[in-house]
């Protein structure tokens, strides 16, 4: 490692020799006081071309160094104070100091009245890199939250199972403001259960990032952005709403900043409420060398009420005007009660009722997240190099409680015996350490930059499930089912990344190199012996290429490769057995592999509005969530991922935007794909795929008077995933916004799944084993929302930090 990073960090902090002819000055008011962060151009006296722009500092000074020989004016302005300009300004020679004059910005005598200039953001953009979806503009967002809204998405699925598919392929990587939740499948789902959409500004899906980018989450990048005011002084949003579904939801909250010279300080607080159901009904068949044995006849009804405290504080400090220090902290605290039902009618080889069993479960999910991320920023000279450290600690603390009664019956309702009582709880633990820094170094004699930088993470996660058999009466420990597992991982990272632009060519080249040394330990039912135990050090290397070109003012092309893995997440390695049912058990793999990926996109732009995107991947050693019989016990089904062989994936994406006047604006995504999935599982050999396509438009109406509306439509077509057969999906949401006070609130009400439609239909077969699915949510529910916004509104620039742990977190449960 150390002979690989130390040439690397050499070419990466090399300063390059240029001219150091500077312009400064200072910009003040009538009153002769600074005026700090006001806008300052410095343009070329000929045609007024833009060469620098800068924002003043707290004394009001400014300074554009490191230029060239020629002409030049500066300018400058700020909002109610006017715009002054300096006379031509003429650079001689090499290490040339100018001072002007200050520019006196003095404010106009007569006010006129308040002119507001508005530009109202789509609800989806297709930028060339990225699809950008607006929610702080959505009507129908209002009230839901975020995993809501990302069912909405263009591309995006959320399954029964709570695992989210980015354009029919799993292995998504979910950050929020950058940084990646650790998390997969229901923990991750929970947190954003618990995060108001009110809250997010914008979600960005990226298929295919650059080697900066940790290099996890092979179908793409999933970034949640909070919403975070940018105005000078103290302002801030205050955000409530209330929905019916069959049960009711509330979400409120607010968001404070304040803007000075010197500081930023913000922070936010929201509490979400929900009450919700799920209701599945399931058909299992088993089989014996092709011959029908038996079967389940099940309806289970879920009932979930949760509540969710988030939490976020920060403080940016200037402590010079190349220097920047912060700190951001931040907390999720989650009370999940479930309680369900499941009535499983047993049938024997004839297809005929011989018994039944129900199984009632109450369970308590607690929550306790936390982190804390210091970072710095230094901007080394005028001419744009600059360097960036995270240094970023996590814990996450999460504890289970399950009580279950199962009693067995007669066709005649009459026990059989008496009832099985199961007590579970676990108690877990993950903490994640990670440092990181970063470095950019414009080559500006060649128009070109380079990146830089390294980041090492360490992992620690214990999780002890215990079980115990309390049908006698007594409180005997269930050592088959309890479990306690320890996975500790360090991650060691380096990449560099170089881009160019032409006049009509963009190019950008990234390398990454992870090393990954991971090891878990079974602690419980240590007979198991070596099989309890993994042992795991492995170095990859991660390339990433993109080549943009213009052919003229209408068309744009785009090329990117890139190579990518997903690990499984730390729940996904733990070989416990969560029990579900007298029926059903779920179990981590801790053989489990990661995926690698190989992929290729062309991108073709129409007159900077209509994208189409051509995809294509190739994916070794899959892994899918697979419901199979267990070996050592009859009619027992067990849910855990396994790794399959190989998946190709071909893919086109098409964005196509109209409007009508300045009254109607539409976006319309369609997704056409085919995933075909190879190998062999669970005795079953898999050659299988299907043409597949989503519809996803978004539809916009402004009124008169301060009113507008909204409708979102999708349409997902028939599926396969790996053994799963899903069949097709639609649903649509509407709603109406009215503007109040000026503008500074709003009221929106909407209804999302109005015809109550999204619904899953599934099937899954395997050798010895099938299964059909219906599974209902509450899904169709209407919401009022309130949001106020107040405070100042003079904008200056912000700052917002990713940190450092952002793939580590995503696999965290």
């Amino acid at each position: 490692m150390k002979s690989l990073i130390l040439p690397f960090l050499l070419l990466a902090f090399t300063t390059l020799h240029a001219q150091q002819s500077s312009i400064s000055g200072k910009v003040i008011d009538g009153e002769n006081k600074a005026v700090e962060y006001a806008n300052v151009l410095l343009v070329k006296s000929a045609d007024s071309s833009l060469v620098k722009g800068m924002l003043t500092e707290g004394a009001g000074t400014y300074e554009f160094a490191g230029l060239s020989a020629g002409k030049y004016k500066v300018i400058a302005s700020m909002v109610g104070l006017g715009k002054a300009g300096s006379t031509e300004v003429t650079v001689a020679g090499s290490d040339e100091v100018i001072r002007l004059e200050p520019l006196v910005l003095i404010q106009a005598a007569n006010n006129l009245k308040e002119v507001v200039v508005e530009g109202q953001r789509p609800l989806i953009e297709q930028q060339f890199d990225k699809t950008v979806m607006n929610v702080a503009n959505s009507i129908v967002s209002a009230g839901n939250t975020a995993l809501e809204v990302l069912e909405k998405a263009p591309g995006i699925v959320v399954d029964q199972n709570d695992n989210i598919s980015m354009r029919g392929r799993s292995g998504v990587m979910v950050m929020i403001d950058g940084k990646q939740l650790q998390m997969s499948g229901t923990e991750l789902a929970n947190i954003l259960r618990g995060m108001s959409a009110n809250s997010v500004d914008k979600i960005e899906l990226i298929t295919n990032p650059s080697s900066k980018y940790d290099a996890a989450g092979n179908a793409g990048i999933i970034n949640i952005k909070l919403k975070r005011d940018k105005s000078l002084g103290t302002n801030g949003t205050y955000t409530a709403s209330f929905g019916q579904g069959r049960y009711g939801k509330a979400d409120q909250g607010i968001q404070l900043n304040h803007r000075a010279s010197k500081f930023n300080v913000f922070g936010g607080y929201n509490y979400s409420y929900r009450k919700s159901f799920t209701e599945l009904d399931i058909y299992r068949e088993f089989f014996n060398q092709g011959e029908y044995v038996g079967a389940y006849d099940q309806q289970n009804v879920f009932n979930f009420t949760s509540n969710y405290h988030t939490a976020r504080f920060g403080v940016d400090y200037y402590l010079s005007p190349n220097t920047v220090i912060g700190v951001v902290a931040n907390g999720f605290i989650s009370d999940l009660n479930r309680d369900n039902a499941n009535r499983s009618l047993v049938l024997n080889g004839q297809r005929q009722p011989e018994s039944l069993f129900l199984t009632e479960a109450v369970a308590g999910h607690d929550r306790d997240n936390k982190g804390v991320n210091f970072n710095i920023k230094h901007t080394l000279d005028s001419l744009g190099r600059e360097v960036t450290a995270d240094v970023d600690y996590v814990t996450y603390r999460n504890t289970d409680v399950q009580d279950f009664t199962t009693n067995y019956y007669n066709l005649n309702n009459e026990l059989l015996q008496s009832p099985d009582l199961l007590h579970g709880g676990l108690d877990g633990e993950l903490t994640i350490t990670s440092v990181k820094i970063d470095y950019v170094q414009p080559l500006k004699a060649i128009d070109a930059s380079l990146e830089a930088g390294f980041k090492s993470s360490l992992v620690s996660a214990d999780n002890d499930l215990k079980f115990y058999d309390r049908s006698n009466g007594g409180n005997v420990l269930d050592e088959g089912k309890s479990n306690h597992f320890i996975y500790e991982e360090n991650i060691n990272a380096a990449y560099i990344n170089t881009s160019k632009k032409w006049e009509k060519v963009s190019l950008q080249l990234g390398l990454r190199l992870e090393n990954t040394i991971a090891k878990g330990e079974q602690l419980a039912n240590e007979e198991l012996g070596e099989e309890s135990k993994f042992d795991r050090n492995y170095t990859q290397l991660f390339p990433s290429a993109f080549a943009g070109y213009s052919l003229n003012e209408k068309h744009e092309l785009g090329v990117s490769l890139s190579r990518r893995i997903n690990r499984p997440s730390y729940n996904q390695l733990n070989p416990f057995k969560n029990f579900l049912d007298p029926s059903t058990y779920s179990a981590g793999n801790p053989f489990l592999k990661p995926e690698l990926t190989y992929s290729f996109e062309l991108t073709h732009t129409f007159n900077k509005r209509i994208v189409t995107k051509f995809s294509y991947s190739h994916t070794s050693d899959v892994m899918l969530n697979v419901l199979s019989p267990d070996t050592t016990q009859e009619k027992l089904v067990v849910q855990t991922f396994r790794n399959l062989a190989k998946l190709d994936y071909y893919g086109m994406t098409v964005t196509v935007p109209f409007s009508i006047g300045n009254w109607f604006n539409s976006i319309n995504n369609g997704t056409f794909y085919y995933g075909l999935y190879r190998g062999n599982l669970a005795q079953t050999e898999l050659n299988s795929g299907r043409p597949t396509f989503t519809l996803n438009s978004s539809n916009t109406v402004t009124l008169t008077k301060g009113w507008s509306a909204e409708v979102v439509g999708v349409y997902r077509s028939r599926e396969i995933y790996g053994f799963l057969d899903v069949n097709p999906i639609w649903f649509l949401s509407g709603g109406v916004q009215k503007q109040l006070w000026d503008k500074k609130a709003n009221i929106k009400l909407n209804v999302t799944d109005a015809f109550f439609t999204n619904k899953v239909r599934a099937t899954t077969v395997l050798t010895g084993y099938s299964e059909n699915f219906f599974q209902r949510r509450d899904s169709r529910v209407v919401t009022l929302s309130f949001t106020y916004r107040f405070g100042h509104s003079q904008v200056a620039p912000s700052r917002r930090r990713t940190g450092g742990a952002e793939e580590e977190k995503s696999r965290a449960n």
